[in-house]
């Protein structure tokens, strides 16, 4: 079995707001075509031109209605790995394949040793391991590490493919282990939760609750237009006679 290593305290992960998201699948698309070439690619596809879900996903996204009558609303849950800090689908894999970073917390899989005993897959309770069943291995999101550590992009593009492509900028990335980090700070302002937490397995990636809409007040009504005879400046009551014609 697979032990977990030490930490340095940096806790790389994404915080996912359910208030802007609009389940547009932005970030699994965008995941798709990233790591189809990327350092895990390609991902494998039973039968990718299908309506249905099969092949290998690192993002999927799930909508709910929340709430009844006019105080109900669609709630898009975006779902990937977690990273979480003591997760089992490390400490069960037989060959060491599934570990989890001692830098940064990101939990990978060396599929050159991965024998596919799906194992860790059981021992997930957030679904987030994918079978690749034409390779015979176990694959997951990686956070993109081959684009977050490439000296040779951008700064402002080295994040994950899911956090560049959301159209409504639902997703960021961060260190969550630093306090003053944004992500940590959006986390704090917004009461950011984890996932599940009671399972014990500490997931690193938060959630931001959806805003009750009923927050936003009515728009404060515009004071009245004055009466001709209220208007004191002689000009503008000239003004008012020429314009009310």
């Amino acid at each position: 079995m697979t032990s977990l290593p030490g930490t340095t305290g940096r806790k790389l992960g994404l915080v996912i707001d359910l208030d802007t998201c609009v389940g547009c699948h932005a970030c699994a698309t965008a995941c798709k075509s990233w790591n189809g070439s990327g350092m895990s690619g390609p991902l494998s596809d039973i039968n990718p031109h299908s309506a249905g879900i099969e092949g290998v996903w690192f993002n999927r996204v799930h909508s709910y209605e929340a709430g009844e009558g006019e105080g109900s609303r669609t709630v898009h849950v975006p779902r990937s790995c977690l990273h979480c800090e003591t997760p089992d689908c490390v400490t069960v894999c037989p060959t060491g394949a599934s570990y989890k970073r001692a830098e940064d917390g990101i939990v990978l899989i060396d599929h050159d040793i991965c024998i596919g005993c799906q194992l860790c897959a059981w021992a997930c309770p957030y679904g987030a391991r994918e079978f690749d069943e034409p390779e015979g291995v176990m694959k997951k999101c990686t956070l993109c590490v081959d684009r977050i550590y490439n000296q040779a992009m951008p700064a402002a593009e080295r994040v994950p493919a899911c956090v560049s492509a959301c159209p409504t900028r639902a997703r960021h990335f961060g260190d969550l282990g630093d306090p003053e980090s944004e992500v940590s700070r959006l986390v704090a302002e917004r009461g950011g939760v984890a996932l599940a937490p009671e399972l014990g397995y500490a997931p690193v990636n938060r959630y931001l609750p959806p805003r009750d809409p009923r927050r936003f007040d009515a728009a404060p009504a515009k004071d009245p237009a004055p009466l001709p005879s209220q208007i004191q400046n002689p000009l503008l009551r000239w003004l008012d006679r020429v314009l009310s014609r």
